[in-house]
Protein backbone atom coordinates (compact mmCIF):
# COMPACT_ATOMS: atom_id res chain seq x y z
CA UNK A 1 0.00 0.00 0.00
CA UNK A 2 1.14 3.39 -0.89
CA UNK A 3 0.18 5.25 2.34
CA UNK A 4 1.50 8.53 0.77
CA UNK A 5 -0.74 8.78 -1.80
CA UNK A 6 -3.71 7.01 0.36
CA UNK A 7 -3.54 9.94 2.68
CA UNK A 8 -2.91 12.32 0.05
CA UNK A 9 -6.62 13.18 -0.35
CA UNK A 10 -7.57 13.20 3.08
CA UNK A 11 -5.20 16.59 3.79
CA UNK A 12 -6.29 17.87 0.47
CA UNK A 13 -10.09 17.21 1.97
CA UNK A 14 -9.14 19.28 5.30
CA UNK A 15 -6.90 22.28 3.83
CA UNK A 16 -9.59 22.86 1.67
CA UNK A 17 -11.47 26.02 2.94
CA UNK A 18 -10.65 26.06 5.83
CA UNK A 19 -8.91 29.40 6.29
CA UNK A 20 -5.60 30.99 4.17
CA UNK A 21 -2.28 29.58 3.83
CA UNK A 22 -0.72 32.67 5.65
CA UNK A 23 -3.45 31.46 9.05
CA UNK A 24 -1.98 27.75 8.57
CA UNK A 25 1.69 28.45 8.62
CA UNK A 26 1.33 30.57 11.21
CA UNK A 27 0.02 28.13 13.41
CA UNK A 28 2.25 25.21 12.07
CA UNK A 29 5.07 27.51 12.86
CA UNK A 30 3.96 27.70 16.34
CA UNK A 31 3.56 24.37 16.81
CA UNK A 32 6.41 23.17 15.43
CA UNK A 33 8.37 24.96 17.68
CA UNK A 34 7.03 22.77 20.60
CA UNK A 35 8.07 19.58 22.18
CA UNK A 36 6.59 16.65 20.84
CA UNK A 37 4.84 15.63 24.09
CA UNK A 38 3.79 19.54 24.37
CA UNK A 39 1.67 19.93 21.42
CA UNK A 40 -1.56 18.39 22.12
CA UNK A 41 -3.76 16.20 24.66
CA UNK A 42 -6.86 14.79 22.49
CA UNK A 43 -9.54 13.59 24.74
CA UNK A 44 -11.95 11.53 23.16
CA UNK A 45 -15.45 10.14 24.23
CA UNK A 46 -16.59 6.61 23.33
CA UNK A 47 -19.28 8.18 21.43
CA UNK A 48 -17.08 9.74 18.90
CA UNK A 49 -15.54 5.91 18.81
CA UNK A 50 -18.86 4.49 17.85
CA UNK A 51 -20.35 7.71 15.85
CA UNK A 52 -17.33 9.74 14.00
CA UNK A 53 -14.23 7.12 13.73
CA UNK A 54 -13.56 7.56 10.17
CA UNK A 55 -13.82 11.92 10.92
CA UNK A 56 -11.12 10.96 13.84
CA UNK A 57 -8.98 8.79 11.98
CA UNK A 58 -8.77 11.43 9.17
CA UNK A 59 -8.28 14.59 11.35
CA UNK A 60 -5.29 12.12 13.31
CA UNK A 61 -3.52 11.27 10.28
CA UNK A 62 -3.60 15.21 9.11
CA UNK A 63 -2.01 16.63 12.02
CA UNK A 64 0.73 13.51 11.47
CA UNK A 65 1.25 14.16 7.82
CA UNK A 66 2.43 18.14 9.07
CA UNK A 67 4.56 16.54 11.36
CA UNK A 68 2.36 16.78 14.75
CA UNK A 69 2.30 14.01 17.06
CA UNK A 70 -1.25 14.13 19.43
CA UNK A 71 -1.36 11.69 22.34
CA UNK A 72 -4.74 10.85 22.33
CA UNK A 73 -6.85 9.51 25.61
CA UNK A 74 -10.32 7.46 25.11
CA UNK A 75 -13.00 6.77 26.44
CA UNK A 76 -15.46 4.15 26.21
CA UNK A 77 -18.83 4.62 27.79
CA UNK A 78 -21.44 4.15 25.53
CA UNK A 79 -20.16 0.81 24.19
CA UNK A 80 -19.51 -0.22 27.90
CA UNK A 81 -23.42 0.52 28.66
CA UNK A 82 -24.39 -1.95 26.01
CA UNK A 83 -21.50 -4.52 26.89
CA UNK A 84 -22.85 -4.47 30.60
CA UNK A 85 -26.50 -4.44 29.27
CA UNK A 86 -26.19 -7.22 27.29
CA UNK A 87 -23.97 -9.06 30.25
CA UNK A 88 -26.72 -8.63 32.61
CA UNK A 89 -24.20 -6.45 34.90
CA UNK A 90 -25.66 -3.42 36.51
CA UNK A 91 -22.90 -0.66 37.13
CA UNK A 92 -24.88 2.22 39.04
CA UNK A 93 -23.43 5.68 38.64
CA UNK A 94 -22.27 7.65 41.45
CA UNK A 95 -20.63 10.66 41.66
CA UNK A 96 -20.09 10.49 37.88
CA UNK A 97 -18.36 7.58 37.88
CA UNK A 98 -19.30 4.16 37.22
CA UNK A 99 -19.48 1.71 40.05
CA UNK A 100 -17.23 -0.96 39.00
CA UNK A 101 -17.95 -5.08 40.57
CA UNK A 102 -15.21 -7.31 39.76
CA UNK A 103 -17.69 -8.80 36.95
CA UNK A 104 -17.97 -5.40 35.45
CA UNK A 105 -14.30 -4.89 35.19
CA UNK A 106 -13.55 -7.71 33.27
CA UNK A 107 -16.00 -6.25 30.67
CA UNK A 108 -14.57 -2.82 31.01
CA UNK A 109 -11.25 -4.16 30.15
CA UNK A 110 -12.27 -6.01 27.02
CA UNK A 111 -14.25 -3.14 25.91
CA UNK A 112 -11.23 -0.77 26.38
CA UNK A 113 -9.11 -3.18 24.47
CA UNK A 114 -11.73 -3.51 21.27
CA UNK A 115 -12.11 0.11 21.38
CA UNK A 116 -8.30 1.13 21.44
CA UNK A 117 -7.52 -1.48 18.95
CA UNK A 118 -10.52 -0.02 16.64
CA UNK A 119 -8.61 3.39 16.80
CA UNK A 120 -5.75 2.21 16.15
CA UNK A 121 -6.83 0.16 13.25
CA UNK A 122 -8.75 3.22 11.75
CA UNK A 123 -6.02 5.15 11.92
CA UNK A 124 -3.63 2.28 9.96
CA UNK A 125 -6.32 2.23 7.51
CA UNK A 126 -5.53 6.13 6.17
CA UNK A 127 -1.85 5.24 6.22
CA UNK A 128 -0.97 6.96 9.92
CA UNK A 129 1.49 5.84 12.35
CA UNK A 130 -1.00 4.79 15.95
CA UNK A 131 0.48 3.00 18.72
CA UNK A 132 -1.71 1.10 21.03
CA UNK A 133 -1.35 1.84 24.74
CA UNK A 134 -3.89 0.13 26.96
CA UNK A 135 -1.70 -0.10 30.50
CA UNK A 136 1.50 1.15 32.09
CA UNK A 137 0.72 4.91 31.79
CA UNK A 138 -1.72 5.46 34.66
CA UNK A 139 -0.54 4.30 37.95
CA UNK A 140 -3.32 3.99 40.54
CA UNK A 141 -5.22 3.53 43.75
CA UNK A 142 -8.38 2.38 44.74
CA UNK A 143 -10.66 5.55 45.14
CA UNK A 144 -13.28 4.33 47.32
CA UNK A 145 -13.57 0.41 47.36
CA UNK A 146 -16.53 0.37 49.29
CA UNK A 147 -18.72 3.37 47.68
CA UNK A 148 -16.99 2.75 44.18
CA UNK A 149 -15.39 -1.09 43.80
CA UNK A 150 -12.57 -1.01 41.52
CA UNK A 151 -12.33 2.37 40.55
CA UNK A 152 -8.93 4.26 40.43
CA UNK A 153 -8.00 7.73 40.93
CA UNK A 154 -4.49 8.44 38.87
CA UNK A 155 -1.40 8.36 42.04
CA UNK A 156 1.20 8.25 39.33
CA UNK A 157 2.11 8.70 35.42
CA UNK A 158 4.51 7.23 33.47
CA UNK A 159 5.43 8.68 30.40
CA UNK A 160 7.88 6.19 29.11
CA UNK A 161 4.98 3.95 26.84
CA UNK A 162 4.42 7.46 25.35
CA UNK A 163 7.65 8.35 24.46
CA UNK A 164 8.99 5.60 22.98
CA UNK A 165 5.56 6.18 20.92
CA UNK A 166 6.99 9.70 20.00
CA UNK A 167 9.96 8.93 19.11
CA UNK A 168 8.89 6.04 16.47
CA UNK A 169 6.81 9.02 15.26
CA UNK A 170 3.09 7.45 16.09
CA UNK A 171 0.42 8.89 17.84
CA UNK A 172 0.01 7.11 21.25
CA UNK A 173 -3.51 5.97 21.66
CA UNK A 174 -3.99 5.40 25.59
CA UNK A 175 -7.16 3.69 27.43
CA UNK A 176 -8.25 5.19 30.77
CA UNK A 177 -6.86 1.99 32.15
CA UNK A 178 -4.98 2.14 35.55
CA UNK A 179 -2.74 -0.25 37.25
CA UNK A 180 -2.23 -0.14 41.24
CA UNK A 181 1.97 -1.22 41.98
CA UNK A 182 0.53 -4.32 42.67
CA UNK A 183 -0.85 -4.98 39.04
CA UNK A 184 -4.63 -4.76 40.08
CA UNK A 185 -6.40 -3.47 37.37
CA UNK A 186 -8.61 -0.16 37.92
CA UNK A 187 -11.23 1.67 36.18
CA UNK A 188 -10.10 5.16 35.71
CA UNK A 189 -12.91 7.83 34.09
CA UNK A 190 -11.48 8.80 30.83
CA UNK A 191 -11.99 12.81 31.47
CA UNK A 192 -9.84 12.41 34.75
CA UNK A 193 -7.34 10.44 33.31
CA UNK A 194 -6.64 12.77 30.65
CA UNK A 195 -6.55 16.00 32.99
CA UNK A 196 -4.43 14.22 35.01
CA UNK A 197 -1.86 13.60 31.52
CA UNK A 198 -2.65 17.35 30.35
CA UNK A 199 -1.56 18.46 34.60
CA UNK A 200 1.91 16.35 33.68
CA UNK A 201 2.27 16.97 30.02
CA UNK A 202 1.14 20.77 30.03
CA UNK A 203 0.81 20.74 26.81
CA UNK A 204 -0.08 23.91 24.38
CA UNK A 205 -3.49 22.11 23.03
CA UNK A 206 -5.94 20.22 25.10
CA UNK A 207 -8.67 19.04 22.91
CA UNK A 208 -12.39 17.46 23.87
CA UNK A 209 -13.95 16.10 21.10
CA UNK A 210 -17.99 15.68 21.35
CA UNK A 211 -20.66 15.19 19.17
CA UNK A 212 -21.75 18.85 19.92
CA UNK A 213 -18.69 20.77 18.43
CA UNK A 214 -18.13 23.00 21.12
CA UNK A 215 -20.23 24.40 24.60
CA UNK A 216 -23.27 25.99 23.66
CA UNK A 217 -25.63 29.07 25.25
CA UNK A 218 -28.99 29.39 26.51
CA UNK A 219 -30.53 29.53 22.71
CA UNK A 220 -28.44 26.59 22.08
CA UNK A 221 -26.08 28.37 19.51
CA UNK A 222 -22.23 27.63 19.90
CA UNK A 223 -20.35 30.03 21.82
CA UNK A 224 -17.07 30.50 20.18
CA UNK A 225 -14.54 31.26 23.00
CA UNK A 226 -14.70 32.33 26.25
CA UNK A 227 -12.22 34.34 28.39
CA UNK A 228 -12.59 33.35 31.68
CA UNK A 229 -10.57 36.40 33.18
CA UNK A 230 -13.24 38.54 31.73
CA UNK A 231 -16.48 35.74 31.24
CA UNK A 232 -16.74 33.20 34.06
CA UNK A 233 -18.29 35.51 36.43
CA UNK A 234 -21.36 36.45 33.85
CA UNK A 235 -20.90 32.43 33.10
CA UNK A 236 -21.97 31.50 36.34
CA UNK A 237 -24.62 34.08 36.48
CA UNK A 238 -26.02 33.05 33.32
CA UNK A 239 -29.60 31.27 34.09
CA UNK A 240 -29.07 28.86 31.15
CA UNK A 241 -25.68 27.33 32.71
CA UNK A 242 -26.44 23.91 34.62
CA UNK A 243 -25.97 20.83 35.49
CA UNK A 244 -23.50 19.21 32.79
CA UNK A 245 -22.65 22.36 31.10
CA UNK A 246 -21.66 24.11 34.48
CA UNK A 247 -19.67 21.36 35.44
CA UNK A 248 -17.76 20.99 32.29
CA UNK A 249 -16.87 24.62 32.45
CA UNK A 250 -16.00 24.50 36.01
CA UNK A 251 -13.50 21.46 35.32
CA UNK A 252 -12.17 23.55 32.34
CA UNK A 253 -11.24 26.35 34.48
CA UNK A 254 -9.43 24.37 37.09
CA UNK A 255 -7.78 22.66 34.30
CA UNK A 256 -6.32 25.85 33.38
CA UNK A 257 -5.64 26.77 36.77
CA UNK A 258 -2.91 24.11 36.87
CA UNK A 259 -1.38 25.00 33.34
CA UNK A 260 0.18 28.00 32.08
CA UNK A 261 -1.14 30.88 30.68
CA UNK A 262 -0.13 30.00 26.95
CA UNK A 263 -2.20 26.52 27.56
CA UNK A 264 -6.04 26.44 25.79
CA UNK A 265 -8.97 24.02 25.93
CA UNK A 266 -11.08 23.61 22.58
CA UNK A 267 -14.31 21.84 22.04
CA UNK A 268 -14.56 20.75 18.77
CA UNK A 269 -15.92 17.86 16.53
CA UNK A 270 -13.56 15.80 14.39
CA UNK A 271 -14.09 16.75 11.30
CA UNK A 272 -13.26 20.58 12.35
CA UNK A 273 -10.60 19.72 14.27
CA UNK A 274 -7.60 20.91 11.73
CA UNK A 275 -10.06 24.32 11.44
CA UNK A 276 -9.94 24.57 15.10
CA UNK A 277 -6.49 24.22 15.18
CA UNK A 278 -5.31 25.92 12.36
CA UNK A 279 -7.74 28.76 11.57
CA UNK A 280 -8.12 32.17 13.51
CA UNK A 281 -11.73 31.94 13.49
CA UNK A 282 -11.52 28.56 14.64
CA UNK A 283 -15.09 25.78 14.78
CA UNK A 284 -15.97 24.51 18.44
CA UNK A 285 -15.27 26.40 21.85
CA UNK A 286 -12.26 27.88 22.62
CA UNK A 287 -11.53 27.95 26.10
CA UNK A 288 -8.60 30.46 27.59
CA UNK A 289 -7.55 31.68 31.27
CA UNK A 290 -6.78 34.52 29.32
CA UNK A 291 -5.94 38.30 30.87
CA UNK A 292 -7.75 40.82 32.23
CA UNK A 293 -8.36 43.96 30.12
CA UNK A 294 -7.72 47.20 31.87
CA UNK A 295 -9.61 50.38 30.75
CA UNK A 296 -7.54 53.83 31.36
CA UNK A 297 -8.65 57.20 30.38
CA UNK A 298 -6.03 59.07 30.16
CA UNK A 299 -2.10 57.92 28.13
CA UNK A 300 -0.07 58.95 31.64
CA UNK A 301 -1.35 55.67 32.90
CA UNK A 302 -0.46 53.51 29.94
CA UNK A 303 3.02 52.07 29.21
CA UNK A 304 3.26 53.89 25.68
CA UNK A 305 6.16 51.93 24.66
CA UNK A 306 4.08 48.62 24.96
CA UNK A 307 0.84 49.98 23.00
CA UNK A 308 3.21 51.70 20.45
CA UNK A 309 5.16 48.36 20.15
CA UNK A 310 1.30 46.36 20.03
CA UNK A 311 0.09 48.61 17.43
CA UNK A 312 2.98 48.63 14.72
CA UNK A 313 3.28 45.30 15.18
CA UNK A 314 -0.09 44.17 14.25
CA UNK A 315 -0.53 46.75 11.81
CA UNK A 316 2.69 45.86 9.89
CA UNK A 317 3.77 49.63 9.91
CA UNK A 318 5.10 52.52 12.45
CA UNK A 319 2.98 54.98 14.13
CA UNK A 320 3.20 58.51 13.12
CA UNK A 321 5.79 60.41 15.73
CA UNK A 322 3.04 63.11 17.05
CA UNK A 323 0.28 60.27 17.02
CA UNK A 324 0.04 60.19 21.52
CA UNK A 325 0.21 64.08 21.45
CA UNK A 326 -2.35 64.62 19.01
CA UNK A 327 -4.95 61.64 19.69
CA UNK A 328 -7.44 62.65 22.54
CA UNK A 329 -7.90 59.29 24.23
CA UNK A 330 -11.28 58.81 25.24
CA UNK A 331 -10.53 55.15 26.45
CA UNK A 332 -7.95 52.70 25.61
CA UNK A 333 -8.82 49.08 26.25
CA UNK A 334 -5.89 46.74 26.95
CA UNK A 335 -5.19 43.47 27.88
CA UNK A 336 -2.78 43.07 30.78
CA UNK A 337 0.31 41.78 28.86
CA UNK A 338 -0.32 44.23 25.92
CA UNK A 339 -1.63 41.47 23.58
CA UNK A 340 -4.51 43.14 22.53
CA UNK A 341 -5.68 46.80 22.38
CA UNK A 342 -8.60 49.08 21.64
CA UNK A 343 -8.31 52.79 21.60
CA UNK A 344 -11.10 54.57 21.39
CA UNK A 345 -11.60 58.70 20.31
CA UNK A 346 -14.43 61.41 20.54
CA UNK A 347 -14.81 62.41 17.43
CA UNK A 348 -18.57 64.73 15.80
CA UNK A 349 -19.79 64.13 19.67
CA UNK A 350 -19.56 60.26 19.14
CA UNK A 351 -16.90 57.46 20.36
CA UNK A 352 -14.47 56.34 17.59
CA UNK A 353 -12.37 53.12 17.37
CA UNK A 354 -9.10 54.77 16.27
CA UNK A 355 -6.95 51.89 16.45
CA UNK A 356 -7.71 47.60 17.19
CA UNK A 357 -4.34 45.61 17.79
CA UNK A 358 -3.81 41.83 18.65
CA UNK A 359 -0.36 40.32 18.56
CA UNK A 360 0.63 37.69 16.63
CA UNK A 361 0.61 35.21 19.12
CA UNK A 362 -2.62 36.23 20.69
CA UNK A 363 -4.56 35.67 17.03
CA UNK A 364 -6.90 32.84 17.59
CA UNK A 365 -7.10 32.66 21.23
CA UNK A 366 -10.36 34.93 21.64
CA UNK A 367 -8.54 37.79 23.36
CA UNK A 368 -9.21 40.29 21.09
CA UNK A 369 -12.51 39.55 20.93
CA UNK A 370 -12.74 39.51 24.88
CA UNK A 371 -11.13 43.02 24.66
CA UNK A 372 -13.99 43.80 22.13
CA UNK A 373 -17.08 42.44 24.50
CA UNK A 374 -15.85 44.42 26.90
CA UNK A 375 -15.16 47.50 25.04
CA UNK A 376 -18.71 47.35 23.70
CA UNK A 377 -20.44 46.56 27.28
CA UNK A 378 -19.08 50.15 27.89
CA UNK A 379 -19.61 52.17 24.41
CA UNK A 380 -23.06 51.99 23.48
CA UNK A 381 -22.57 53.80 20.49
CA UNK A 382 -19.24 53.53 17.77
CA UNK A 383 -18.02 54.02 14.24
CA UNK A 384 -14.64 53.32 12.40
CA UNK A 385 -13.35 52.68 9.08
CA UNK A 386 -10.86 50.33 7.65
CA UNK A 387 -9.01 49.43 4.74
CA UNK A 388 -11.11 47.19 2.24
CA UNK A 389 -8.78 44.02 2.71
CA UNK A 390 -7.85 44.13 6.13
CA UNK A 391 -8.24 40.60 7.24
CA UNK A 392 -10.25 41.48 10.82
CA UNK A 393 -13.65 42.96 8.46
CA UNK A 394 -15.42 39.97 8.81
CA UNK A 395 -15.52 40.59 12.05
CA UNK A 396 -16.33 43.88 11.89
CA UNK A 397 -19.02 43.04 9.70
CA UNK A 398 -20.26 40.33 11.82
CA UNK A 399 -20.77 43.59 15.04
CA UNK A 400 -21.70 46.50 13.16
CA UNK A 401 -25.11 47.32 12.44
CA UNK A 402 -24.29 49.16 9.02
CA UNK A 403 -21.39 49.69 7.33
CA UNK A 404 -20.37 52.35 3.86
CA UNK A 405 -17.74 50.89 1.33
CA UNK A 406 -15.00 52.87 -0.49
CA UNK A 407 -12.54 52.97 -2.39
CA UNK A 408 -9.94 53.63 0.34
CA UNK A 409 -11.92 52.97 3.28
CA UNK A 410 -14.65 51.04 4.59
CA UNK A 411 -16.43 53.15 7.48
CA UNK A 412 -18.32 51.11 10.27
CA UNK A 413 -20.97 51.92 12.29
CA UNK A 414 -23.17 50.59 15.41
CA UNK A 415 -25.61 52.35 17.65
CA UNK A 416 -25.98 55.59 15.59
CA UNK A 417 -29.55 56.65 16.06
CA UNK A 418 -29.68 59.04 13.20
CA UNK A 419 -29.05 59.77 9.17
CA UNK A 420 -27.06 62.74 10.71
CA UNK A 421 -24.84 60.93 13.43
CA UNK A 422 -24.02 58.59 9.90
CA UNK A 423 -23.14 61.10 7.63
CA UNK A 424 -20.92 62.67 10.00
CA UNK A 425 -19.21 59.85 10.95
CA UNK A 426 -18.45 58.92 6.77
CA UNK A 427 -17.29 62.02 6.31
CA UNK A 428 -15.19 62.20 9.33
CA UNK A 429 -13.44 58.86 8.33
CA UNK A 430 -13.09 59.75 4.88
CA UNK A 431 -11.28 63.11 5.73
CA UNK A 432 -9.70 61.87 8.80
CA UNK A 433 -5.37 61.60 7.86
CA UNK A 434 -3.65 58.54 8.08
CA UNK A 435 -1.79 57.59 11.29
CA UNK A 436 -0.04 55.12 10.49
CA UNK A 437 3.28 55.70 7.78
CA UNK A 438 4.34 52.48 4.97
Amino acid sequence: MDSAKDVRPVILRLLSGIGSAKEINQYLKRFSQLDAERFAVVKVGGAILRDEIDDLASALAFLQQVGLTPIVVHGAGPQLNEELATAGIETPIRDGLRVTSPEALAVVRRVFHAENLKLVEALHAVGARASAIVGGVFEAEVLNKRRFGLVGKVANIDLTPIQASLRAGSIPIIASLGETPGGQILNINADMAANELVVRLKPYKIVFLTGTGGLLDGDGELIDSINLSTDLEALRAAPWLHSGMRLKIEQIADLLDRLPLSSSVSITRPAELAKELFTHRGSGTLVRKGEKIRVHTTWSTLDRKKLQALIESGFRRKLTPDWFEKTRLLRCYVSENYRAALVITLDEGMPHLDKFAVADDAQGEGLGKAAWQVMRAQTPKLFWRSRPDNAVNEFYTDECDGCLKGEKWTVFWYGLESFDEIERAVHHCRARPATLKG
